[in-house]
């Protein structure tokens, strides 16, 4: 069993920037792929950005590309989804995810753990 806890959502402006992070507590978390994913009021939940065990492949929804950047402290057992240029449209409840086996890193399918989520609110 993952215990997922996000922390670092609030509310800024559009513009500004936020750094969410998941802690993992744990000797397995570097066995894991992590993912972040979001779910806007009324929306489907979907994927934003993945990031593979060691750090060494990221992958990026089209609309945060440029934007976001996903990382991993391994030795922290904690993940970070960096977000700048921050838009309304990136208003959503944020869930970081864990997945055990190498999937489609872009399905909420392939993860087995997730977070409880933290909201994220950009204002125009």
């Amino acid at each position: 069993q993952v215990q997922l806890v996000e922390s670092g959502g609030g509310l800024v402006q559009a513009g500004g920037s936020l750094r969410l992070s998941c802690e993992a507590p744990g000797r397995t978390f570097r066995r894991y792929v992590l993912g972040w994913f979001r779910q806007a009021p009324g929306k489907e939940r979907e994927f934003v950005a993945a990031v593979s065990w060691n750090g060494g492949s990221t992958y990026y929804t089209d609309s945060v590309k440029g934007r976001f950047t996903i990382s991993r402290d391994n030795a922290k057992a904690t993940a970070y989804l960096q977000m700048n240029s921050l838009q309304p449209e990136d208003t959503a409840v944020y869930y970081c995810a864990a997945a055990a086996n190498w999937g489609d890193p872009y399905s909420p399918r392939a993860y087995d753990y997730w977070g409880q989520g933290t909201q994220v609110t950009v204002s125009s």
